[in-house]
């Protein structure tokens, strides 16, 4: 394949990702389901989804996304290279302009925005960029390693020193924010403020985690190991059955601490744990899917998954819009009205829906509005 073309796979994994990105992300914009009281309600079939939910999902795509970001680094640096390009100014602006998208991302639609620590960490692999492959994954081992282990000892500090939580004094919180993501756009974007200031210190520590992915996708970039797959189809295949049921062990332990029968002090426990052991079911899922698109089935699938794809940034932001429309008081304030079995539900119709507006759209333009955007702000003029 032609250096300058598109490495196909990549797409395809990252359209792959916006499904678990929306998953994940729909909970946290949704809130707990609450009944007309303001108390806690959660079905049977919303536990168990919460709970499949966590065991499947949490935790496996954001470093998948990661990854892809370190590689296609690799990417664009080679570009630049090919045709002459001044790399660093432009590369930049792109990391300016992917910072200002989440800014404004994180501030109006979704507190739990991961442009903005891209855009911080773009600069660290910037800054590494002429690492040594096996060094890159050794660093991103200890970075893992170091992450699995301050929530370790956070999480035993808190199951040891703390009282489980009040269920009334947790209603009385939700339902605090309930009224706040219910009401207007001034009162919105409070309660968006008030979420960033206090998750800056946990981007901190799992931004660390997200970087360790970066560090692998760098050294998977310098490699070309998406470019020509087929020639690591015996090791795919060993990765997708080893490192499943490692993977699938340690989120089911996460979502024990998460989920139940472990109480809310668990949580950071089965963090530590889901940290160690995701990376294991994510490369499981990715060898899986890889394989999966050899066959004949899975090349029909391939190309709705690379066209979402190529339209990522665009998918990611328009997922956020629909649902600070459909949760907060810029639309129908649904926060805290449906349990997670609706809500994952509501999920897929809307990625189905992305595949194929992605679709037509694509036939139409060469970028989506956001890639157009951020296209023009790395190159300096219009795209």
């Amino acid at each position: 394949m032609p250096k300058h073309e598109r490495v196909w796979e990549i797409d395809v994994l990252r359209g792959f990702a916006l499904l678990g990105i929306l998953l994940v992300n729909v909970t946290a914009m949704a809130g707990p389901r609450m009944g007309s009281g303001g108390e806690l309600r959660v079905s049977r079939v919303d536990e168990t989804a919460d709970w499949l939910l966590t065991t499947l999902v949490s935790a496996k795509f954001f470093p998948l996304f990661s990854f892809l970001f370190g590689y296609s680094f690799t990417l664009q640096k080679a570009s630049a290279e090919r045709t002459g390009t001044p790399f660093v100014p432009r590369y930049l602006r792109r990391l300016t302009g992917l910072f200002l998208l989440g800014l404004a991302h994180g501030v109006l639609l979704f507190p739990g925005d991961v442009l903005m620590v891209y855009a911080v960490l773009g600069l660290v692999l910037f800054a590494v960029r002429d690492i040594e492959p096996r060094t890159a994954v050794r660093a991103a081992a200890c970075l893992v390693t170091g992450v699995a282990l301050c929530l370790l000892v956070w999480g035993m500090a808190t199951v040891a020193y703390t009282e489980p939580v009040n269920p009334q004094d947790r209603a009385a919180a939700i339902q605090e924010t309930a009224a706040a993501y219910r009401g207007g756009f001034g009162s919105v974007v409070q309660a968006n403020l008030g979420w960033l200031h206090y998750s800056l210190g946990w981007n901190v520590l799992y931004g660390a985690d997200m970087l360790a992915a970066l560090l692998a996708g760098l050294a998977a970039g310098r490699r070309g190991l998406l470019v020509e797959t087929h020639r690591y189809r015996a090791w795919m295949v060993r990765i997708a059955v080893c490192a499943l049921p490692v993977g699938l062990a340690g989120s089911t332990f996460m979502a024990v601490c998460r989920n139940g029968p472990l109480d809310a002090r668990w949580y950071d426990v089965g963090s530590a744990v889901g940290v160690l052991t995701a990376p294991a079911l994510t490369a499981s899922y990715v060898c899986g899917l890889l394989l999966l698109l050899r066959t004949r089935p899975g090349g029909r699938i391939a190309g709705a998954l690379a066209g979402a794809g190529r339209l990522a940034l665009t998918h990611y932001l328009t997922q956020s819009l629909v649902m600070a429309f459909v949760f907060t008081g810029y639309g129908l304030a649904w926060y805290g009205r449906h349990g997670t079995a609706v809500l994952l539900a509501g999920c897929f119709a809307l990625y189905a829906a992305q595949l194929a507006v992605g679709g037509w759209l694509l036939r139409r333009a060469r970028y989506g509005p956001a890639e157009w955007l951020l296209r023009a702000a790395t190159l300096g003029r219009r795209p």
